[in-house]
């Protein structure tokens, strides 16, 4: 179990496929698995990204979740790359919205963020809470 990650951030959206194509095409990530309902809505998607992952799934969906989520604002998910410049320009080159250019923090790591179509704010950096230095 130790390389298996224990928090999982979960963002609803709008439109889900939009943002699974983000994270993908944008941000590098992997589509693990897509659930959708017999309309073509997302039901549930996971998307991983080195030994972590997100969920996503469909706003307004119901269930207990949705209904806990709804009038939720916009998640703050932080992820850990090793070429900050390189990732960011792929991200540019997506059209995503920049919020902060890659940035030498005080703390040693290096970092830029963005916000996704929906508000969202991924942050990516070399800083690695926890690791052995």
């Amino acid at each position: 179990m130790a390389d298996v990650p224990s928090i999982y951030p979960t963002i609803l959206y709008e439109d889900p496929k939009a943002a699974i194509r983000t994270l993908k095409e944008a941000f590098g990530f992997t589509e693990v698995s897509v659930y959708e309902g017999e309309d073509g809505t997302v039901l549930h998607a996971e998307l991983a990204f080195g030994n972590g992952m997100v969920m996503l799934g469909s706003k307004g969906h119901g269930g207990v979740f949705g209904r806990a989520m709804t009038g939720a604002g916009p998640a703050g998910v932080y992820v850990v790359v090793t070429d900050v410049d390189g990732h960011c320009a792929r991200a540019e080159r997506y059209g995503v919205e920049i919020l902060m250019p890659p940035t030498d923090q005080d703390y040693g790591s290096r970092d830029y963020m963005a916000r996704d179509a929906e508000g969202n704010v991924w942050s990516f950096g070399t800083y690695a809470p926890g690791a052995a230095g």
